[in-house]
């Protein structure tokens, strides 16, 4: 029950945390100045030494920008917080608001049907009212397998929702359910008690197995057709009640107290731009718009199921708090996920992420929208341009010639809007809302709906919003609310790592770079610099890191010292400086709960993916900037492949990737191994060890967080390990570089 007494939510602010993270900024912030003064007095001491001028330039350079990144990311660590959700106090079910669920999905060979079916049906299956719950399936690949799928689903849900209500099932996905053996991840789901429960449970087990079963068969038709077309109509279905054997009574009385589910295909043509996954949500909210106009909107991946029912309630409790609300855009949860090893050895769980610096990006305002797990509100992406009496004309250079949909508009401008009871015949202008050229002219993906611009739509919308003065918040309960499919394998890692690194510097480059155009627009200054951040980062992790990892070694192997002797003072300021941001992130990484042998992942997949993913990414960026490329998309693989899966399961790299990415990174430990064993021998019989010792460290530190590229190259033999072929070329490389930096720096 809801009483004004009692506050829906609570923010707690983490002081301890806030004053450790501010002390040690400022501590960091000063052995910065003195590094910087060493650098900077050694071209007035040392006027003459030309051969090392270049050198010390780029290192200098690159110790700038890295330091700059740093300032940038402890925006993150200025004031954390976290919060506390009261669902037991809302309002009584018909008083909560509708609720619309865009799912999107784009090729049934990546995205296999089974899973998208159960992240349908898990959204299905929440803990809300069924008549102010509408799904909504974009399938971009407009696959039959997935509309067929589509309508197994619906049949099977008949069986699954009842089940799930009446027996308080919190992981509402059926495969994750039974394959947990109804304990949902170690949590207690629905009254194990009971021969009832125990025997209606087989049941609807009995019932998943034949709705997989017509599922794959269906998927095994379409592999001999081509299942992920470029040039096809728009096809909209809102899925009915289609009687069929088996069905008894009651399940036929059961699917009158249904959410709706519709399954959209937006038309697609080679000649018109079709802005991948954010075109397909613009489609979803036009079409959504027209039947059921929730002013609420749930934003799912097709892999990512609901692991907990009572999400939407718990989202309720801030955008149905008056003193929030009104600015309120978005409630966020994090992404995590049910596939990670214990081991973790790609990083696939985003700690990094979703955990401190997100707690951070909270406390200033709320974090950009995250591409999945998101109740945002409809008003935010399409009505902040609308008004009661506004000029038609006007609302269609907008929003495009839909009267309907116009109409829609200025409902969701109502106080009333929420109880607006949903429409499930099919409009007549759906169609012409998922027409491929319905937004030519208009404000969408530019002011209207989810941006155009960079393959990482929702960072870039989420920036668009807080510029116009909306606030977000982050909601990280302690039992996960959605799990996904995390990468199993590096080169699914680092191809995700190349989409995301050249979505993000496109806008870093764009007129829309946050250090440009957010500082006076967002909620707060450090909030711009926490989008500054993570826009930048890409291009300044692939600059900074080619840079430590060639210079100072090739320095070392020419006998050029970079850094101060270790009798010098200024050794200490480099080792504080290398020590405070190592020993700050494992403190991060155990005050969360992981373990040094985390911290040692993330350490290396953050080189592994600043020479490849980030490199790749950022020219990538810059080339479209230019006009010589167009953007593209492939979508993340969601099949495991069982020999690949077995590897990351035993922490065992597997390298089966293409050689651009192999490629930098073994040309580089070679480097790095070779100056380390040159830099030793000088130090033993030259006696330069003194000089010379922060180089050598610098090698052997690479050599050791990157021994398992050691181990693919020289020990493992097996199908996972690095071909002798790849080997010799990064050698030939190293060989290269050597030769090509001793001509230049000397």
């Amino acid at each position: 029950m809801e009483n004004p007494k009692f506050p829906l939510h609570l923010c707690h602010v983490h002081k301890l945390s806030n004053f450790i993270n501010r002390t040690h900024i400022l501590v960091h912030s000063v052995a910065l100045a003195f590094l910087f003064y060493y650098r900077a007095s050694f071209f007035f001491q040392h006027p003459n030494t030309k051969a090392t001028t270049l050198p010390w330039l780029l290192v200098f350079a690159s110790e700038i920008l890295l330091a700059f990144e740093w300032l940038l990311s402890q925006s993150f660590r200025w004031r954390t917080v976290s919060r506390t959700v009261f669902p037991e106090r809302l309002p009584e079910d018909d008083k909560l608001p509708a609720i619309d669920v865009l799912i999107c999905t784009a090729d049934p060979e990546k995205e296999p049907t089974v899973m998208v079916m159960n992240t349908v049906l898990s959204a299905m299956a929440m803990d809300y009212p069924p008549e102010k719950l509408h799904v909504y399936l974009s399938d971009d690949g407009c696959a039959a397998v997935t509309l067929n799928g589509m309508r197994e689903a619906w049949r099977f849900a008949k069986w699954w929702l009842p089940f799930c209500r009446r027996y308080g099932i919190k992981c509402t996905a059926p495969e994750a359910y039974f394959s947990a053996g109804g304990e949902g991840d170690g949590y207690e789901d629905g009254d194990s008690g009971g021969s009832e429960f125990v025997q209606e449970k087989e049941h609807i087990k009995e019932a998943y197995e034949v709705f997989k079963k017509r599922v794959t068969e269906n998927a095994r038709i379409e592999d001999a057709r081509s299942n992920m077309r470029r040039d096809h109509s728009a096809v909209i279905e809102v899925i009915q009640e289609t009687s069929s054997e088996g069905d008894d009574a009651i399940q036929t009385n059961e699917a009158k107290n249904m959410p709706l589910l519709v399954y959209v295909s937006r038309e697609k043509r080679p000649s018109h731009p079709h802005h991948f996954k954010a075109g397909a949500l613009n489609v979803l909210l036009r079409v959504s718009g027209v039947i059921s106009n929730s002013p609420y909107i749930l934003g799912l991946d097709c892999d990512m199921y609901c692991n907990d029912a009572s999400s939407a309630r718990q989202a309720m409790c801030f955008h149905l708090d008056p003193k929030i609300s009104p600015s309120l855009a978005f409630v966020q949860f994090p992404h995590k996920f049910h596939n990670i090893s214990t081991n973790d050895i790609y990083d696939s769980q985003l700690r990094s992420l979703f955990t401190l610096p997100w707690q951070g990006y909270d406390g200033l305002g709320g974090p950009c929208v995250c591409g999945t797990g998101y109740y945002i509100k409809r008003v935010s992406l399409c009505g902040s341009s609308i008004s009661e009496d506004g000029d038609a004309m006007k609302l269609r250079q907008y929003f495009g010639p839909s009267n309907q949909f116009i109409k829609s508009l200025r409902q969701i401008k109502k106080p009333d809007h929420m109880f607006i009871q949903r429409n499930n015949a099919q409009p007549n202008e759906s169609p012409l809302l998922a027409f491929c050229a319905y937004e030519d002219g208009t404000k969408w993906g530019e002011e209207v709906g989810f941006l155009y611009g960079s393959v990482v739509e929702d960072y870039f919308t989420g920036f668009h919003l807080h510029c116009k003065g909306w606030i977000s918040v982050f909601l990280n309960p302690k039992r996960p609310q959605f799990l996904g499919s995390g990468t199993t394998n590096l080169d699914e890692l680092l191809v995700q790592g190349t989409r995301w690194s050249s979505g993000l510097a496109d806008v870093a480059i764009s007129k829309f770079s946050p250090l440009i155009y957010g500082p006076f627009k967002t909620h707060t200054f450090l909030q711009s610099m926490c989008y500054a951040e993570i826009a930048l980062f890409p291009i300044f992790y692939f600059l900074t890191l080619w840079c430590f990892a060639i210079i100072p070694q090739v320095c070392l192997l020419n006998g050029i010292p970079l850094y101060p002797e270790v009798s010098n003072m200024y050794f200490i300021v480099f080792s504080f400086v290398f020590l405070s941001s190592l020993s700050k992130h494992l403190y991060e990484v155990l005050a969360t709960g992981s373990t040094f042998q985390h911290w040692v992942n993330e350490q290396r997949i953050w080189m592994m993916k600043s020479v490849t993913s980030h490199l790749y990414g950022s020219v990538d960026a810059f080339v479209k900037k230019l006009g010589m490329r167009e953007a593209s998309f492939l979508p993340t693989n969601k099949v495991d492949d069982v020999e690949q899966l077995k590897l990351y399961n035993m922490g065992v790299f597997d390298f089966q990737t293409s050689l651009r990415f192999l490629a930098p990174m073994v040309a580089l430990v070679i480097l790095n191994m070779a100056s380390f064993a040159v830099g030793i021998a000088r130090g033993i019989f030259v006696g330069e060890l003194d000089k010379m010792f922060i180089q050598i460290f610098i090698a052997f530190y690479v050599i050791v967080i990157n021994y398992p590229i050691i181990e693919g190259m020289l020990i493992r033999k097996d199908k996972g390990s690095i071909p002798l072929s790849v080997t010799l070329i990064s050698a030939l490389f190293s060989l290269s570089v050597y030769f090509f930096g001793s001509i230049i720096f000397k």
